[in-house]
């Protein structure tokens, strides 16, 4: 099964036979605030205040919001802005470790999901600070929380990791297999479906047969392999490759009774249900020709990321770019004293000569960028709508569906910026649409 669109970028899945290994533990840990989609928790703890492992350090503030966990025992130092990966400090809370690594003492395993109602395994999934760790960081009890109006009938695993460099959800799914299949039980049992289904690129067959090997026998859970593509683990054609089903344009997939969570955070909800432990560590790829030893590593949320890149070896001289994530859709950075968040799934060093930079030079109309959209839209007329500030004809070009995956971009022959492009235009539709509707109203 296929969607339409897409490329075939380089695979360099340097770290895909390199065993998860465990970082120590540091002396010091920055936890920024704001680490989800939707509304950053209010901080709940003060200066020089003692606070153990799993301890909530933010409360929720509204729905579309969950708390943020302290990842060790320790002192909290300061609550100030700090580096984070988005570009511009944020509010953070600097813990200062004590060596104990003591967890907070309401910390307890659940029992098992079967026994446990949907509400309560939702109200667990929520205290536990769970986001989706395949990068969007979406609040995972708000996704398992579908309107009665759009009923739900399956659940989508994403096992895809269509980024070139990422290996991290690979070696979740070959050596958790059976804790993630308990996750998928419990997601299930949490959204009312009797189905599920995982999807993975054919690039990870090991990881594909060690999940049906760990394939509980009163679940109906099935394991496809797909082609490798990218970007096969977006959300609409992963389930579009899986079930032939189409998101509406401009919808959820709950628009089409399907819901997606990635095989990581299915993990995160086993350890959250089982044993009571909140989100604080999570597997991250530290990987490219510009880091000294490349590999996955259990890396505690609010580490810095020079502290792993140094775990790691440190890096090579000629070091172009560190970006947050893979080459596709990652964030560069800037600052190496961000630390990792909870949606931070990889860390991609490069040199300099592996550095492309799109110099934005005129569209030629050649159509490659029409062919690889796997969303059906024109971005050579979008790009030049921006570029020509007629941001109010984006709307007739749907703007707002463009996914920002960078194929366009990956193909394009005179380089031009398109996923830039993009995400200006859509702040600039958006803005218009807010003066149209403030003009009739």
């Amino acid at each position: 099964m296929k969607f339409k669109g897409g490329i075939h970028p380089d695979y360099h899945k340097l770290t895909a036979d390199h065993a998860t290994v465990v970082m120590p533990l540091l002396k010091r840990y920055v936890i920024p605030v704001s680490q989800h989609i939707g509304t950053p928790g209010e901080i709940i703890v003060e200066r020089g205040q003692e606070v153990g492992r799993g301890q909530p350090l933010t409360s929720p503030a509204g729905f579309v919001s969950v708390s943020v966990h302290a990842p060790t025992s320790g002192k909290v130092k300061k609550i100030a802005d700090f580096p984070h990966p988005l570009g511009k400090a944020q509010p953070a809370v600097e813990i200062t470790s004590d060596g104990e690594d003591a967890w907070f003492e309401d910390i307890a395993g659940h029992g098992d999901w079967r026994d446990l109602t949907p509400a309560r395994l939702k109200n667990i999934i929520r205290d536990a600070g769970l986001v989706g760790l395949g990068g969007a960081s979406f609040p995972t009890h708000v996704k398992l929380s579908p309107p009665k109006e759009k009923p739900v009938d399956l659940l989508i695993l994403n096992g895809a990791e269509c980024e070139p460099y990422l290996t991290s959800d690979h070696r979740v799914m070959l050596e958790h297999p059976a804790e993630v299949m308990e996750g998928i039980g419990l997601l299930m049992r949490a959204l009312g479906v009797r189905k599920a289904l995982v999807g993975i690129e054919n690039n990870k067959v090991d990881a594909g047969e060690a999940l049906k090997r760990a394939r509980p026998v009163d679940l109906d859970i099935k394991v496809h392999l797909l082609e490798t593509k990218y970007p096969q683990g977006s959300e609409k054609h992963l389930i579009y490759a899986l079930t032939k089903r189409q998101v509406p344009a401009g919808g959820l997939p709950m628009d089409s009774g399907v819901v997606v969570q990635n095989v990581g955070t299915a993990l995160s909800c086993h350890d959250a249900v089982k044993l009571g432990r909140p989100l604080t560590e999570r597997v991250v790829t530290v990987t490219g020709s510009a880091v000294r030893e490349p590999a996955n590593v259990m890396v505690r949320v609010g580490t810095p990321v020079a502290e792993v890149i140094d775990f790691c070896g440190g890096l090579t001289g000629d070091v172009g770019k560190v970006i947050f994530g893979g080459p596709m859709m990652g964030i560069v950075q800037s600052n190496l004293a961000a630390p990792v968040l909870k949606g931070t799934s990889g860390i991609l060093c490069l040199v300099e000569s592996e550095i492309s930079q799109f110099q934005g030079a005129p569209c030629i109309r050649c159509g490659n960028c029409v062919d690889a959209c796997p969303m059906f839209l024109v971005p050579s007329i979008m790009g030049l709508l921006v570029e020509r500030n007629r941001f109010a004809d984006l709307g007739e070009y749907h703007i707002t569906d463009c996914i920002e995956c960078g194929s366009c971009a990956y193909v394009c022959l005179s380089r031009r910026p398109l996923v830039q492009f993009f995400k200006r235009g859509k702040l600039e539709w958006h803005e218009h649409v807010k003066q149209l509707e403030g003009s009739v109203s």
